[in-house]
């Protein structure tokens, strides 16, 4: 038994989010990725708190399904994105966390305390308040100790843990003395596990990944998948509760469930990976940074320093492509792991849906119809992952066939992003440049 979670999305009530994203619409995009754990995102928010309350019941401990039957292979757990700014040590911070609740009771004392600490909840699915992180933690495990918080996209410039804009150095610098309660950090879509690695106060810590999602193609970017340590669990009408997943990721030896392996995005495609200036189209690469600077040579300004650097400049240790080992399945698909095997593996993906716009020449209504098509058959993550070549080529075309076993092999070109701009995806090069891993495009890393 696998358990395919997605831990951090956004309802209709967040900003710059589809207006289609109900319970239902996640629950339906989840079915068609192959999703067996979601959350519900945004539970702090009033009015989608009372939507869960109508159109959830609880199927184990902290584990929720739909009410109306639908969906039934879909379960939902309780986790929100709140947004801390603050002043600490003489600067503005901007610290996005991902809180865990085990339930809707505590969920309901959780919101009547944020707004007793004046939280304007109906303001947004992902609501500002005051408190630091620190105090947010404080208030939050003295309502209940089962309660969890990740810090969210951990390297993201402008509202992340160690963001290079708002961010700190350390989790003990935003933390204090809880920083032992945070077991794990979001990787975010500009780092991947590997960048994670080369940090020595994560070395202890859990590492996951979530899609972030603001409308339902956009579920499962990244996810993270658990797995049972017990032989009872491997039958899949077997539950799963929410300590089952919390002990996961504190990594508890007792706990029914861990973390198998994290899906990722290549980090290039995140809009953050490299440095640069978006209004003055001025782009840097990690060695370019230390050549030039951290000023923008056209407007003068400060460049946002990317995830990369970001991650350089925090790094006990440089991992090189030497210190890691690239193992393939009997599907073709690319395990990445370190050297030793002491860290959890992953999977670097992308998205089906982009793989069939690139493959119909940038056409988003013919890639939308074969999707629709192909999750008739198969959930996407079977496709991207497990359906055998030539499986792919019967019920699609020869060519997503080829697609897919170059995305399985990490042979994928990405173009980086930078400053708010998505990288840019290329599967098949058109113009006879040559083809590079993303393992090997990040020269400071590999």
């Amino acid at each position: 038994m696998q358990i395919i979670a997605d831990l951090h999305i956004h309802s209709k009530y967040s900003r710059a989010v589809s207006q289609k994203m109900d319970l239902f619409e996640i629950a339906s995009s989840a079915t068609a990725k192959g999703i067996q754990l979601v959350t519900t995102g945004d539970w702090t928010h009033p009015l989608w708190f009372r939507h869960l309350t109508e159109n959830l019941q609880e199927t184990d401990s902290g584990v929720y399904i739909l009410k109306n039957g639908r969906y039934k292979n879909v379960r939902f757990l309780l986790t929100t994105e709140i947004s801390s700014i603050y002043s600490q040590g003489g600067k503005l911070r901007r610290i996005h966390n991902l809180v865990f609740s085990p339930s809707l009771a505590v969920t309901e004392r959780i919101n009547k305390k944020l707004e007793s600490e004046g939280a304007k909840l109906l303001s947004d699915g992902r609501p500002i308040i005051g408190l630091s992180s620190r105090d947010l933690l404080a208030l939050l495990l003295a309502i209940d100790q089962n309660i969890m918080l990740v810090p969210c996209h951990a390297w993201t410039p402008w509202f992340s843990l160690y963001g290079s804009k708002s961010g700190f150095d350390s989790i003990e610098e935003c933390f204090g003395e809880y920083a032992n309660e945070i077991y794990a950090v979001e990787t975010g879509l500009s780092s991947d596990p590997i960048m994670n690695w080369q940090i020595k106060e994560l070395d202890q810590r859990a590492i996951i990944s979530s899609s972030d999602a603001h409308s339902g193609p956009k579920l499962g970017r990244e996810a993270t998948v658990f797995i049972p340590t017990v032989k009872q669990l491997n039958n899949e009408k077997v539950g799963f509760n929410y300590t089952d997943i919390t002990g996961a990721i504190k990594q508890n030896p007792n706990s029914r469930l861990k973390i198998g392996y994290t899906i990722e995005f290549f980090p290039e495609e995140g809009k953050y990976h490299w440095t640069g200036h978006r209004a003055c189209n001025i782009r840097y690469n990690p060695l370019e940074v230390r050549e030039k600077g951290v000023i923008c040579p056209v407007c003068r300004r400060p460049l946002t320093v990317g995830v990369e650097n970001r991650v350089l400049d925090l790094s006990a240790r440089t991992i090189t492509k030497d210190g890691l080992l690239f193992l393939q399945n009997k599907a073709g698909l690319t395990f990445v792991y370190d050297k030793e095997k002491k860290r959890k593996p992953f999977v670097s993906l992308i998205p089906l849906l982009e793989i069939l716009t690139e493959i119909n020449d940038g056409s988003q209504v013919k890639a939308i119809q074969q999707y629709d098509n192909l999750t008739t058959q198969h959930t996407e993550f079977d496709i991207l992952m497990r359906v055998n070549y030539d499986e792919i080529a019967k019920i699609a075309s020869e060519k997503l066939a080829e697609a897919i076993r170059i995305v399985r092999e990490r042979k994928a070109y990405v173009d980086p992003g930078y400053d708010g701009v998505f990288g840019k995806v290329k599967i098949f090069n058109r113009n006879d440049q040559k083809e590079a891993t993303t393992a090997a495009s990040q020269e400071s890393l590999f």
